[in-house]
């Protein structure tokens, strides 16, 4: 796939401001979601596995009973935010129904 190139400041922040579900920090972009139960974050980790598994790219991943943090870097680009991480947050919002 070649080296990734990281966003500039200006097309980040823009991106921000149109994914407000969205945040940026330490260098990720990252969000929060909250689900009814255990049952329920757990399936949504299983969509976003696919979607992860589909577009050749993995988030970091923190569970905690109802709650799921996910945050998105790439590796290729010395862990700063690329295109891929957009387009892999654009999914996951997408199927969320943010």
């Amino acid at each position: 796939m070649g080296t990734q190139k990281p966003l500039s400041n200006s097309d980040l922040q823009e991106w921000l401001k149109r994914n407000p579900s969205w945040s940026y920090a330490d260098g990720a972009i990252w969000a929060n979601f909250k689900f009814a139960d255990f049952t329920e974050a757990f399936a949504f980790l299983a969509v976003v596995a696919r979607l992860s598994e589909a577009a050749n790219h993995h988030a970091k991943i923190e569970n905690l009973y109802n709650r799921v943090k996910l945050s998105l870097t790439t590796h290729d680009a010395g862990n700063q935010v690329t295109e891929k991480d957009i387009s892999l947050a654009e999914k996951i919002s997408e199927w969320k129904g943010l």
